[in-house]
């Protein structure tokens, strides 16, 4: 869930709080050009206030105009289709002849609303399910291989910390990496066995592991929706870290060196430890993309801006994920 879904969430547990009916909206499928994947939502208040967006606004006006006349009284959810035709598309604002599938939740639960917000403060990743014609949501803990679903009848989102940012070492770049990854929706661990470091981290958010690097990767089993980011520059703490996470199916592995220290810790990993040929070069090293950043803040938006490129398929990185 990114931060524009969770406003969502958050408005709709006010508005329910103060006795207002809601109507939460949900995209299910998309084809051609439609503005908003497949997973967003908005929220819809009695008197026609909005929270969120499932299109450029034309799709929003349309609903609002649906729900004046109470259209949505029915307590049972339903599917609406927008720009099905060229004519369609062009009368609500869909552009290249997109269309898409809006899935209509009338009066969710409050109680349900208020424990999925619970389960995200506490970090949990969540899967939601919602069956048209059926009242009513079901919460269950996502499992790591779950992705956004829908069959025409039941629609399956997943909530929750979706992406998540191991940071080996407790540095300074790290504070700054730490926080703009928390920006950017990750869930961000640092890891750093060394005392000095570990005891004056401090940036809030950030879970702070003591572990040894290779021990915290396999306790937290990066997935495909992981990465990794090796920042002390001592390699008897950044190759443990490097020898898990190039096995695991992280979608971003990188350590932080120049272009020597790199080749030096691509031979290095490939003589004395078990990994391929394939997984060592798989390795972002030096790590960031080059935008001549010197500064740690700097070099932190060139590690994340990689990162985002990498998730997003602008780069190649040999990792797969769910679509």
């Amino acid at each position: 869930m990114d931060s524009l879904d969770r406003q969502v969430l958050d408005a709709a547990r006010r508005w329910a709080a103060a006795g207002h009916r809601l109507t939460l909206v949900s995209v299910a499928r998309t084809w051609g050009s439609a503005p908003r994947p497949p997973g967003a939502w908005m929220v819809l208040r009695d008197d026609g206030l909005v929270q969120g967006s499932v299109s450029g606004g034309c799709i929003e006006s349309d609903l609002i105009e649906q729900l004046s006349p109470g259209n949505f009284a029915s307590d049972y959810p339903f599917v609406l289709r927008y720009g099905v035709t060229s004519e369609d598309a062009r009368r609500h604002g869909l552009p290249c002849g997109g269309s898409m599938e809006l899935l209509v939740e009338p009066a969710p639960d409050p109680a349900a609303l208020e424990v999925l917000s619970a389960q995200l403060a506490a970090g949990i990743r969540v899967r939601r399910s919602v069956v048209v014609g059926q009242p009513g949501a079901t919460l269950a803990l996502a499992a790591a291989g779950d992705c956004l679903s829908w069959d025409g009848r039941t629609l399956m989102t997943i909530h929750g910390p979706a992406w998540r940012l191991l940071i080996v070492g407790a540095g300074q770049i790290s504070s700054y990496l730490a926080q703009m990854a928390q920006a950017l929706d990750y869930q961000v661990f640092v890891c750093d066995p060394r005392s000095e470091y570990a005891q004056a981290w401090n940036v809030a958010g950030a879970t702070l592991l003591t572990a040894m690097p290779d021990d915290a990767v396999i306790e937290l089993g990066l997935d495909a929706h992981s990465a990794l980011v090796a920042l002390t520059h001592d390699p008897k703490l950044d190759d443990l870290a490097l020898l898990e996470a190039l096995k695991s199916p992280a979608f971003y592995v990188g350590a932080l060196g120049s272009r020597t220290t790199s080749a030096r810790r691509r031979e290095r990993l490939l003589k004395y430890f078990d990994l391929s040929a394939a997984q060592v070069a798989s390795l972002h090293g030096p790590v960031g993309l080059p935008i001549g950043s010197r500064t740690p803040p700097e070099i932190a938006v060139s590690i994340l801006a990689e990162m985002t490129a990498v998730k997003n398929g602008a780069l190649t990185s040999g990792r797969t994920e769910c679509p």
